[in-house]
């Protein structure tokens, strides 16, 4: 009998392969980095191959440091950066330029003429979400405009546009397959999630051929195979989700009502809203949490850009820290920031400012500011950007959060968790299994396998790594945030 899923955990710095066995545990697990492309201020940009070689490589190496073959798995799961856009050309299989990554804000022209013909409104009703560069409909428009002949090319069928997830799929079934699943497809703003259908308005607004478009398929399921000279055997396919919609599935949020972040290049927030779609008006985008059997469930979503991100800033850019980790102690040498802040609009606000022109900025800085000073105010940032989130989902949904359940890279910073017990006033459990993203991937691809019965047996599997309780005085909590405010009014609209 096979021992493991195979999860393939595609993300934005890095390309990571775990394999899980029956109890949900994480037996091996490799990661890749692979390189950021910044052609101007603003924009970002992947190698497609590169996405492509160092997860490819990241499985392999997981199967041979366990001694695993593909007899040994069962199925694969996978899980991806969102948004992000690939172009590539049907008969050669090759991308016809860099993916545009989704936090890539070169698009931002495009979005401005989409909101100056006063299609805000159609764009909310018709997908969920808003007019944004962060979505790849635009980026799909702006690699065809780069090119006359590419049009040309893509209304004769010639290109095939996918996200990270399809893309991947392309490579592992040797271009036999040109899939999408639902929750991906919720991504790219050309899907109509109260239809459940690629929606024609806005593929005619953006003058993208459907020819172009993939399959969209369940988020559970086997939808192909590998080609069997990836692995030395055809391997299943079956469970894809998004990055954040996989973290839903994997922390056990299936019920309307329950709530996770994920701490990851960025921070983002989810709240469950069962079989039925929410409409936000006021920055939360609505998104299909998964959709198996051919039913969607939905979920309401706030997007924070740079959380983690501006941990690797501390490293890369100032070159303050040495290592991430190192980012914990550093700030834990100080009490408290002394009134600096750092807002990491690197790529602009998302939720609730959805301001495309905001940039990164320091606050408060004074002589007697350090290293260290800038370094707790990076970690409370991201603490107070998920508050900002979180204060506009509970007056959206009417529900108020009892607890945040957390995952992702940047959970293992106890300080973090700690600040954003303090700042949320409410406890922070951290899920056992740090990669919540990758297991939710597993379990939709077991679920569709039998590899586990139901959701009952894995709803047992999930176990809390640690309980963080808000210790923070209100008063010291309300200044952290009213100086928060003032900062972040001080980013907006920088770059216009």
């Amino acid at each position: 009998m096979s021992k493991y899923i195979l999860a393939l955990d595609q993300g934005t710095s890095s390309s990571r392969a775990i394999l899980f066995d029956r109890a949900g545990a994480p037996v091996a697990q490799s990661a890749l980095e692979f390189p950021q492309i910044y052609p101007q201020p603003g924009w970002v940009s992947h190698d497609p191959e590169a996405i492509w070689s160092s997860q490819i490589a990241s499985a392999r190496r997981v199967l041979a440091e366990t001694g695993a073959t593909a007899d040994d798995v069962v199925a694969i799961g996978i899980t991806n950066q969102r948004e992000t856009t690939v172009v590539w050309d049907r008969a050669t299989g090759l991308a016809i330029d860099d993916a545009i990554v989704w936090q890539c804000r070169r698009t931002a022209a495009i979005c401005e003429d989409l909101r100056s013909r006063g299609l805000d409104a159609e764009v909310r009703s018709r997908t969920g979400l808003l007019i944004d560069a962060y979505f790849s409909g635009t980026k799909v428009r702006w690699l065809l405009d780069q090119d006359p002949e590419r049009q040309r090319r893509a209304e004769a069928g010639e290109l095939a546009f996918g996200t990270v997830d399809s893309w991947l799929i392309h490579k592992l079934t040797g271009g036999r397959a040109h899939v999408i699943d639902a929750t991906n497809a919720s991504r790219t703003m050309l899907y109509n999630v109260r239809d459940g259908a690629w929606d024609e308005r806005m593929l005619a607004e953006l003058r993208i051929p459907a020819s172009m478009l993939p399959q969209v398929v369940d988020s559970s399921g086997i939808v192909a195979e590998t080609d069997p000279e990836v692995f030395g055997r055809a391997i299943p396919i079956a469970g894809i989700a998004g990055d954040q919609q996989a973290a839903l599935f994997g922390q056990g949020c299936w019920d309307a009502g329950a709530i996770k972040n994920t701490y990851g290049t960025g921070c983002f927030i989810l709240q469950h809203t069962g079989d039925r779609p929410v409409f936000s008006e006021n920055g939360l985008l609505t998104t299909i949490a998964s959709r198996i059997g051919g039913v969607p469930q939905f979920a309401v979503e706030g997007s924070i850009f740079i959380a983690g991100a501006a941990i690797q800033w501390l490293r890369d850019g100032l070159g303050i820290i040495k290592t991430a980790a190192e980012s914990e102690a550093l700030a834990a040498s100080v009490p408290s920031s002394d009134g600096v802040y750092v807002v990491p609009a690197f790529a602009g606000l998302g939720a609730p400012h959805w301001d495309m022109y905001a940039r990164g900025t320091i606050a408060g800085i004074t002589r007697g500011t350090t290293a260290a000073h800038i370094a707790r105010a990076t970690l409370e940032a991201i603490a107070l950007q998920t508050l900002d989130v979180v204060d506009l989902m509970e007056r959206e949904t009417g529900v108020r959060m009892t607890e945040l359940r957390v995952d992702g890279g940047a959970v293992g910073n106890d300080l973090l968790m700690q600040i954003q017990a303090d700042v949320l006033q409410r406890p922070v459990v951290r899920s056992k299994t740090a990669e919540t993203t990758a297991l939710g991937a597993a379990y939709l691809a077991g679920l569709a396998t039998g590899f586990w019965t139901g959701r009952d047996e894995i709803a047992r599997i999930w176990r809390s790594g640690g309980r963080f309780e808000p210790s923070m005085p209100a008063s010291q909590r309300d200044a952290l945030v009213a100086g928060w405010q003032k900062a972040v009014g001080r980013a907006k609209g920088w770059a216009s």
